[in-house]
């Protein structure tokens, strides 16, 4: 309270308790268990980012009026939770919740979970120092070794780098993903030497990491294991 990181802390208590309460709730449903059941109108699904939406204007206009308010902070995160818990949808404006796109909905949530967790300690975002070095240009030079990062596919890096500003060098100086913008761009074709070597690095570094944040990911929301409608419908 000292701090006046209460509001921060109520966000970020609702966004954990309301996603781990969403997820627990639509696996019941999903296993058809007790009365737990879709939203429905008729024969329209309600889904819950519409209840996420509404949170989130009521807790974000509470927010305004009542500057500092930990309950206005904390309806908020629980819109939030909602919301992002969907975020596949929005996405890709298509319902592929336990498919293997709605994996993207977990990572959302994961990545402002860790997001809020860096403010709530006190570390804040494109602020480090260097002396001899105007803040102006460091934070220019932070903003492009984020962006490079980013594209380079180094999602976490580029985020954590942020706060952390020594990891986007890290990130800007090592090879890019082979699946990434920057690869695709700059030796996809041109260098095959490269592409190789990202190749081999992802099937021998990444894909056990991938394998193991999937595995996190089903433990927390269940399993994303229906064929993807979407892609389906791309090839027909």
């Amino acid at each position: 309270m000292d701090t006046g990181r209460l509001p921060l802390f109520c966000f970020f208590v609702a966004l954990i308790v309301a996603f781990v309460a969403t997820r627990i709730n639509v696996r019941l449903i999903r296993a058809k268990i007790g009365w737990f059941r879709n939203v429905s109108i008729g024969e329209m699904h309600i889904h819950h980012v519409v209840f996420g939406v509404v949170l989130m204007l009521v807790g974000g206009v509470s927010g305004l009026v009542a500057a500092g308010s930990a309950v206005a902070a904390a309806v908020f995160g629980v819109g939030a939770a909602l919301v992002l818990d969907e975020f596949a949808l929005i996405l890709h404006l298509h319902d592929v919740y336990w498919e293997e796109e709605g994996r993207a909905s977990v990572d959302a949530v994961f990545v402002a979970i860790a997001v809020t967790g860096l403010l709530l300690i006190g570390l804040r975002p494109l602020t480090w120092e260097f002396d001899g070095v105007a803040p102006g240009w460091l934070l220019l030079g932070n903003l492009v070794l984020a962006m490079v990062t980013l594209l380079k596919g180094k999602i976490w890096t580029g985020l954590v780098g942020l706060f952390v500003p020594p990891l986007l060098v890290v990130g800007a100086i090592r090879l890019a993903r082979p699946a990434s913008p920057w690869a695709h761009w700059f030796f996809a074709v041109k260098s095959p030497r490269k592409m190789a070597t990202a190749l081999r690095r992802e099937q021998r570094w990444r894909t056990p990491v991938i394998k193991f944040k999937i595995a996190v990911q089903e433990f927390v929301s269940g399993r994303h294991d229906l064929p993807s409608t979407r892609k389906r419908r791309g090839h027909n």
